[in-house]
């Protein structure tokens, strides 16, 4: 077996390696230099505002729709407007129809001068009219007149059929309806092919438009007024919705720099909540981020003013002596003082190490707890040597991977191998035996760390893992962090720590300690407990 020194028990803190900056490499060309200046430059971001981004989404489709409802609503205009004239052109055509008749093989349209003179009586459309005969042959009426399309259906004999068409140049709207000259029955009975003739009565569309734009007027005005009320009524109420953002920003800003409290999340809309959930679990890190800082201030400086008074005192009282055998027994109980402090500095550290894996809970990996204790057992050895101790490592045939952290897992065993060795007599007798094994269910991967020393009572067990905390009577010295350091790697790692005495013992007066760690190994892990 091997061990290590015990001053490394505690490790320190190894510095980070430091990387220059890009320009104050060697060997870079200018322009490098100037492309690796330009990296490390912060890229500018354009802020975007939550108010302007909703202002925006709510009055792009209200003018993308405006126009659209312009030409909808002249659509809608025009087919109101059309209404009321084509029921008179149908009117008219009608009466018309009812004057065309047949006389003795030929077509007559016999309209007083009267109804003629009504049917062009406009001021502002010209009306035109033209009756042809079943042949097309022109009857009465505007020669101009354009004809119906050629091939019309049965079904529409009597009547009133609208189409649109252009007549000396202009729109007309014409009204047209298909008489069956066959007046009597017994002319139907003679005659069973329909003789038709065709009355037609036209007017152009100034009146239709004219109406069709007071329509338009009607409704488009009113929204020119609406449009500038509707957004100012969306100004107005995007205000007010994004007033709470406004007050939450307040009462961030009244609060104290000391104030790491969580926000109340029962003031603000639900849609802010997950954003005030975040900051107060934001919050609660940085508040255990600065309460862990603020511990590891306050337990240095109370454990370092010992051993840096006793270090000023030997180091002044060395000055004093003119005898080289006190100066030197001075010297020692300087020497003595400096390595406690150092010892006390790297465990301080260590314990600050394993307080912020603890909160980051990062650096995981699978490992094999085997060869993890094996090597941390043989760096102990030497220091066995030293204090005559018999040091063993026990492990099974088989690997037991455990999900952790390599360093921290090493300061734990490192740390339980110190407090083994310090607290187990050292005239030969002592024994520390470590020891790695899975349970009987094969969950739990198993870390022991026994000895023959004075052991710990039960009531004082779960008092040691406090900081600083000693028993009273103890006769090694030590600082009182190495256990609370286990602890912190343990919680870390999800992984129970108990004590017990040890069982192997057989001195009532030496009843000894078995320090036990309990991690959950990883699946398909073989679980054989045969120890070599």
């Amino acid at each position: 077996m091997t061990a290590r020194d015990p001053s490394s028990a505690a490790s320190a803190t190894p510095e980070p390696q430091t990387q220059s900056h890009p320009e104050a490499q060697p060997g870079q060309t200018p322009r490098k230099k100037r492309r690796a200046a330009l990296a490390t430059q912060p890229v500018e971001r354009i802020q975007r505002s939550l108010f302007g981004e909703i202002l925006d989404w709510m009055l792009a489709p209200l003018l993308l729709l405006w126009p659209m409802s312009i030409a909808i609503t002249y659509l809608i205009a025009q087919s109101i407007a059309n209404q009321p004239f084509d029921r008179a052109l149908e009117d008219s055509v009608t009466v018309l129809a009812q004057q065309v008749s047949e006389v003795n093989g030929k077509v007559v349209a016999r309209l007083p001068v009267s109804a003629r003179d009504l049917l062009r009586a406009d001021d502002i459309d010209n009306i035109y009219y033209k009756v042809t005969g079943p042949n097309g042959e022109y009857v009465e009426g505007d020669v101009d007149m354009p004809q119906p399309p050629a091939e019309e259906d049965r079904s529409t004999i009597g009547t009133v059929q609208f189409r649109n068409d252009i007549l000396h140049g202009s729109d007309v709207r014409i009204a047209m309806l298909q008489v069956d000259l066959r007046r009597s029955p017994a002319q139907r009975a003679a005659q069973r092919e329909p003789r038709l003739a065709t009355v037609q009565v036209g007017e152009t569309l100034e009146k239709r438009a004219q109406l069709a734009n007071e329509i338009i007027k009607g409704v488009i005005l009113p929204q020119f007024v609406i449009l500038p009320v509707a957004l100012a009524l969306v100004w107005f109420a995007l205000s007010r919705g994004l007033s709470p953002l406004s007050e939450l920003q307040q009462r961030i800003r009244a609060r104290r720099p000391d104030d790491l409290s969580p926000i109340d999340s029962g003031q603000v809309p639900e849609e802010i909540s997950p954003l005030v959930r975040s900051l107060n679990d934001m919050l609660a890190r940085l508040s255990q981020t600065i309460a862990i800082q603020k511990r590891f201030i306050a337990d240095a400086a109370h454990q370092m003013k010992t051993p840096l008074a006793g270090m000023r005192m030997q180091s002044e009282l060395a000055l004093r002596q003119d005898d080289q055998v006190d100066v030197r027994r001075s010297l020692e109980q300087l020497a003595k003082s400096s390595e406690t402090a150092t010892r006390l500095v790297n465990q301080l550290l260590s314990l600050a190490r394993a307080e912020n894996q603890q909160s980051q809970s990062g650096g995981m990996a699978a490992l094999e707890l085997n060869e993890l204790a094996r090597s941390v057992v043989q760096e102990w050895v030497p220091m066995s040597f030293t204090q005559r101790i018999d040091l063993g490592f026990e492990q099974p045939n088989h690997p037991i991977m455990i999900t952790g952290n390599a360093i921290m897992l090493r300061e734990l065993l490192s740390n339980l191998l110190d407090n083994a060795l310090h607290y187990t007599p050292h005239d030969g007798s002592g024994r520390v035996t470590v020891r790695a094994r899975t349970d009987e269910g094969g969950g739990l991967a198993i870390l022991e760390v026994e000895d023959n020393g004075p052991g710990i009572p039960a009531a004082e067990r779960a008092n040691v893992f406090e900081r600083f905390y000693r028993i009273l009577g103890t006769p090694s010295t030590g600082s009182g962090l190495g256990l609370a350091i286990v602890r912190e790697i343990a919680q870390q790692h999800d992984a129970a720590v108990e004590i017990t005495h040890n069982p192997r013992s057989t001195d009532p007066k030496q009843p000894g300690s078995l320090f036990r760690v309990s991690f959950r190994m990883m699946p398909n892990t073989p679980f054989l407990d045969d120890i070599t």
